[in-house]
């Protein structure tokens, strides 16, 4: 079986052109014999983190919702694609507040040093990252590569930066390439 990779839309536009972005790297990473799901977080039932701090000392959250089976997804994936629209020169609200609820594997890389995911899938985990934008400002993605960044981070993803690829019909935004294994 090829890599396991989960890609996290996060518009509700399931027919826009985030989605349709996330469809072309599904059909190429599946064309590769990768084993592809995709996670459309705006249409999840969860709360934003409250700090409980429950993770500084367990491996998952106190709050029992949507995201508890996807912190076990998310450890097992070979690599995380995230599509996601800008909205004020940010991440959407309710992706926000998803990738805020992965403060159990910050808590446990940074604090407990005990990351949740594999040393040895550490290794050649990737990030991947599309973006668009409908307005055509010159630092419409700073804000919204950052978090990325972090979140990547904080879920031991590589993340690589590059210009988008116009051939999606788009004149601007990021995206990484997903390395393989």
């Amino acid at each position: 079986m090829g890599m396991k990779i989960i890609g996290l839309l996060g518009s509700p536009l399931v027919k826009g052109n985030t989605a349709k972005l996330l469809d072309q790297a599904f059909r190429g990473e599946t064309d590769a014999g990768c084993e592809v799901e995709n996670i459309v977080v705006p249409f999840l039932d969860f709360s934003p983190c409250m700090e409980i701090m429950y993770c500084k000392e367990h491996t998952t959250c106190r709050l029992k919702d949507d995201m508890i089976p996807i912190y076990e997804k998310v450890r097992e994936v070979d690599s995380i694609i995230v599509a996601t629209p800008v909205m004020t020169m940010g991440i959407p609200g309710k992706f926000k507040g998803f990738m805020d609820r992965f403060q159990v594997f910050f808590m446990a890389k940074f604090v407990r040093k005990q990351p949740l995911v594999d040393p040895v899938k550490k290794k050649h985990r990737r990030g991947l990252y599309f973006v668009i934008s409908g307005m055509n400002l010159p630092n419409v993605f700073d804000g919204s590569k950052r978090t990325i960044q972090s979140f990547f981070q904080i879920n031991d993803c590589k993340y690589w930066d590059q210009r988008a690829n116009p051939r999606y019909g788009y004149d601007h935004g990021y995206y990484s390439a997903a390395g393989t294994a």
